[in-house]
């Protein structure tokens, strides 16, 4: 099938009459067509933007906020719909999308649906000047969301779902190479009531349609999730234009084990941590590091429960892990793990690719454990981003600190202890712009995320997000 980008309330297919193949990574093969859009399709997205931003600017909070809890309310009532595209256009098993992805999308706009309502400015009263100062928080206009492949529809929401909230018009790119949910949400939309021209879908290239609404001087910020090396083109392309910016980048996140965690808790939530969505998860835990004092037990634990790990069809129930989303990002990670002898490592279970019956040409890889001598090694200091997770042991807090932050990113840590003070020490020194402790992936809508060095500026989530998309301007009342 082929699918069109939605402008101005309408599906439309490219001005350029290109379009690019749309692949399903479990069959590894072309199921559909997609735009291959250029600059005309965000002009004309961006024209329909403007003509729109007045009349969704000045609609009042409790319209805006039944318009964003209807698209919340269609997304669950299609949820198998789109749990089932979720899981062709990306690989991930379709249990996995109903229970986690398209609820999570659901959530994000009933949450910024609400969350508008409570977003309160500042006042504060000069005495002996006769004056208030209040703030106002205005929307910015037009703003450009682009979204990645690894959890398309969840992603792309968590972007679009506050900006709307706070009143801007959207120009929203998911990934070229799973598009097939942001089509559907176009749809859902459009039923929901949401005004023509509001949000407008755009399909395409990083190299040109992404490059396009970054470059384009009628958008007033950018919220990208993505790889750093994009990350840090688009903030010199967006500097001279003096965008705002939300990056959420890359991630080499830590899992630090120490002898007093609760074991089989932390066995069973490391597992998930390392392997969820083939550990395509930004916040996935790709380095583990654990005490000396149980380190061959948790080795000899770890390495028989992933090897229990079902590789499969996401169609089935019983699939554990489903396919990478590419052929090019399988021979990517691969690649990481041919590395393993040179670098002293040692592939303790997994590194092979996988055949699944009835789906020979799909992108499937055994879930992999690999011990490594030192942190410096590139398999610890580069982003693999897939089933791919290292071993190492320590001695000492300060050790297993320098080994956690010795590395270029800085997006998330997760920490195993049941001593507080340690918890406390720790958590303040960690590198990151989330610590969980004894859990992971335990999100509350109403923080802050995001991460530090080359994982990014900016935070989103909460009244994070509605600040990072509204403009504030003091009044100055003399009374």
């Amino acid at each position: 099938m082929k699918i069109t980008n939605y402008i101005n309330g309408s599906f439309s297919p490219p001005l350029s009459g290109k379009w690019l193949n749309n692949y399903n990574p479990a069959e590894g093969k072309v199921y559909g067509q997609i735009p291959d859009s250029d600059h005309r399709d965000v002009d004309l997205a961006v024209a329909a933007a403007k003509k729109a931003f007045k009349a969704w600017a000045l609609t009042s909070l409790e319209n805006r906020q039944r318009v964003l809890q209807k698209i919340s309310d269609l997304l669950i009532v299609h949820i198998d719909r789109l749990a089932e595209a979720e899981s062709i256009d990306n690989g991930k098993p379709i249990a996995l999308a109903k229970s986690v992805d398209i609820p999570r999308a659901a959530s994000n706009f009933r949450f910024f649906a609400n969350a508008i309502t409570q977003f309160a400015s500042e006042s504060h009263e000069s005495i002996g000047a006769n004056a208030i100062n209040y703030t106002l928080r205005q929307p910015l206009g037009v703003v450009g969301c682009i979204s990645p492949w690894n959890l398309p529809l969840y992603l792309f929401t968590w972007k679009i779902a506050p900006a709307l909230a706070a009143g801007n018009c959207v120009i929203a790119k998911p990934s070229e190479v799973t598009p097939m949910t942001a089509y559907l949400l176009g749809e859902i939309c459009t039923a929901a009531g949401l005004p023509n021209g509001v949000l407008n879908i755009i399909h395409g290239t990083g190299q040109s349609t992404g490059q396009a609404i970054v470059a384009h001087p009628e958008i007033k910020a950018i919220s990208f999730t993505g790889g750093t090396q994009t990350g840090a083109h688009i903030a010199r392309v967006a500097a001279p234009l003096f965008k705002k910016l939300s990056l959420e980048l890359g991630g080499k996140n830590p899992t630090i084990i120490f002898a007093d965690a609760d074991y089989e808790d932390m066995l069973h939530t490391t597992l998930r941590s390392s392997f969820s969505n083939q550990g395509q998860i930004c916040l996935c835990g790709s380095r583990i590091f654990v005490a000396a004092a149980i380190y061959e037990k948790f080795k000899a634990d770890f390495v028989a429960k992933t090897k229990a790990l079902k590789v499969g069809h996401p169609a089935l129930s019983t699939t554990d892990i489903g396919a990478l989303v590419s052929a090019e990002h399988l021979e990517k990670v691969i690649s990481y793990i041919e590395r393993a002898p040179a670098e002293g490592a040692t592939v303790l279970c997994g590194g092979h690719r996988v055949t699944v019956e009835d789906a020979p040409n799909g992108y499937y890889l055994a879930p992999t454990i690999i011990e490594v001598p030192s942190n410096s090694c590139s398999l610890n200091q580069e982003e693999i981003f897939g089933p791919v997770v290292t071993l190492m042991p320590f001695e000492t807090e300060d050790e297993v600190l320098g080994y956690a932050n010795d590395v270029r990113y800085g997006l998330s840590a997760t920490l195993w202890t049941n001593n507080l003070k340690r918890t406390l020490r720790m958590s303040t020194q960690l590198e990151a712009g989330i610590v969980w402790v004894n859990t992971w992936m335990l999100r509350d809508l109403r923080t802050p995320f995001g991460g530090v060095k080359s994982s990014g500026v900016g935070r989103e989530g909460g009244f994070e997000a509605l600040r990072f998309f509204t403009e504030t301007k003091n009044v100055c009342l003399k009374y």
